[in-house]
């Protein structure tokens, strides 16, 4: 039985040098940026208050943060951790408890933010298939622009030893494994791991970890955006900008979703996707291999530097 079962991602923290550049690079992501002192909040469409933040300072990853049910999961939390329960001094807003997992990545645990006013998406004409053409009589324009950002959906980092972080995420926080990566028999990498959320879907994963040579370390986070057309038209946002893409656009085998990766402006890697796989807590667990990791079903293959 784990302390709590959290219920998703809420943010990921990093520092950088230059705010400015910072917000022309997640306005042209598709998130709206606001600035606090010395930390550029960002949001999307969806209710959370912010998915992305950036303190002014020497550039590198400073944390995530997981969605508990309640203030007083995080008080179960902080008995347990002898951590305390403290204001979040952040946009929305609640509580929050920090922890550090066994590599040191800062985790904040946050319950009882207020919900952000909901922006609108774009409204587009359905797709016409060869099974079904529900577009008649009327041409499709996508229009142009930056993505539309909903919300986090995920976030990958990189760990020394799979094992003992899996054993600490999963007895704090509840994840339950979709996809576990056997390497051999013997010795597996990582896993992709979803919240429990008992009989309501949730995403294929939440967060990613993995054992790399390159030892501990953010990977990347990714951001679910409107849907395919909104990808595409963000793709060609990002492109026309300059922004460092890195890979995509493919269609991954675990998790199934459609991935557009690219880099900040201090190389952390971002990740807008569409139409990913959700599972209840009944659905059981997976082996795969390093091949369905690395595979696409269709769309490039990884780029040497992913990883």
């Amino acid at each position: 039985m784990s302390l709590i079962r959290v219920e998703d991602i809420a943010f990921v923290r990093f520092r950088a040098p230059d705010l400015g550049e910072m917000e022309a690079f997640l306005e042209d992501f598709g998130l709206i940026a606001e600035r606090h002192g010395d930390t550029l909040y960002a949001r999307g469409a969806g209710p959370a208050p912010f998915l992305h933040a950036t303190q002014e300072g020497e550039p590198g990853f400073a944390g995530l943060g997981l969605r508990a049910a309640s203030v007083a999961d995080l008080e179960v939390l902080a008995r347990a951790e002898n951590a305390e329960v403290a204001p979040l001094d952040a946009p929305g807003g609640g509580q929050t408890v920090r922890l550090t997992d066994p590599d040191g990545h800062v985790v904040e645990v946050v319950a009882g933010q207020a919900a952000a006013p909901a922006l609108d998406l774009p409204v587009r004409p359905p797709w016409n298939t060869a099974a079904a053409h529900p577009r008649q009589r009327a041409t499709k324009r996508t229009g142009a622009g930056a993505a539309h950002v909903v919300r986090l959906g995920h976030a990958v980092l990189n760990v020394s030893n799979f094992r003992a972080s899996e054993r600490w995420w999963k007895d704090r926080f509840g994840f339950i494994t979709s996809d576990e990566i056997a390497v051999s028999p013997e010795f597996s990498l990582g896993a992709f791991l979803r919240c429990d959320r008992g009989a309501t879907p949730t995403d294929h994963h939440t967060l990613f970890l993995m054992q790399s040579p390159r030892g501990p370390g953010f990977n990347h986070a990714a951001f679910e955006v409107a849907d395919l057309d909104d990808l595409m038209a963000g793709h060609d946002r990002l492109k026309a900008a300059g922004r460092h893409a890195e890979w995509g656009v493919g269609r991954h085998i675990l998790g199934s979703q459609v991935f557009d990766y690219w880099r900040d402006p201090w190389g952390h890697t971002l990740e807008h996707w569409t139409d990913g796989d959700l599972f209840t807590a009944d659905d059981p667990a997976n082996t795969a291999t390093l091949q369905d990791l690395l595979g696409v079903q269709w769309g490039p293959p990884p780029p040497p530097t992913l990883g």
